[in-house]
């Protein structure tokens, strides 16, 4: 639902009243509610007659004073010269269409604007959102969770190995076996032959 204009009545000694607000008003203070994208309607105040574009007209007026840019002169001459009917219709055509299509690419760089400050803002989402389109199989919950499972049993297994590692008997001293017995006794005896 479109919001109610804001209604201006301009009175004989040229002040202007705000009747939604209840307060007096200057040109500034309308050309902000314009920028603000509010639906301003100036009136007279004793007979009702829609004062709009005049007042607008002299916002534009009292705005190139100030500032020495403000409308080409060309076009200013072309605005003058359409003064028929045909004219100015076509010419308020063509500059609603320009400023559409201005707003229109205005509106775009902003949204563009904001989806990159919230990537600088929040480099980890960012991460995420790419990470999770690069590879969704990854993203899944029950992949995750099975991965540490096997994980976790894999690590088991390697404490298993090391604790019975740890526990063996050291390999610098030996016990005895039957065989290397038998070995040094008939290594004796030769030694012993040898000798005599």
């Amino acid at each position: 639902m479109k919001p109610a204009p804001v209604i201006i009545k301009k009175y004989a000694n040229r002040r202007l009243y705000d009747t939604t607000n209840s307060r007096y008003v200057n040109l500034d203070e309308i050309a902000a509610l314009v920028q603000q994208g509010k639906d301003v309607q100036v009136v007279d105040a004793v007979s009702g007659q829609d004062l709009t574009r005049v007042t607008l007209t002299q916002i534009i007026t009292e705005n190139t004073k100030e500032r020495p840019g403000g409308l080409p002169i060309e076009l200013l001459r072309q605005i003058i010269m359409a003064s028929d009917q045909v004219g100015q219709e076509f010419l308020t055509w063509y500059l609603k269409s320009a400023f559409d299509t201005y707003q229109k690419v205005q509106d775009a760089v902003q949204n563009r604007f904001t989806q990159v400050e919230s990537a600088i803002l929040s480099p980890v989402e960012a991460m995420k959102r790419f990470l999770g389109s690069a590879a969704p199989a990854a993203a899944s919950p029950n992949n995750s969770e099975s991965e540490v499972a096997a994980l976790q049993q894999r690590l088991a297994e390697l404490e298993s190995v090391i604790n019975a590692r740890s526990q063996a008997p050291r390999r610098g001293k030996r016990k005895p076996t039957k065989r290397s017995i038998s070995r040094r006794g008939v290594t004796r005896a030769a030694d012993a032959d040898r000798r005599k």
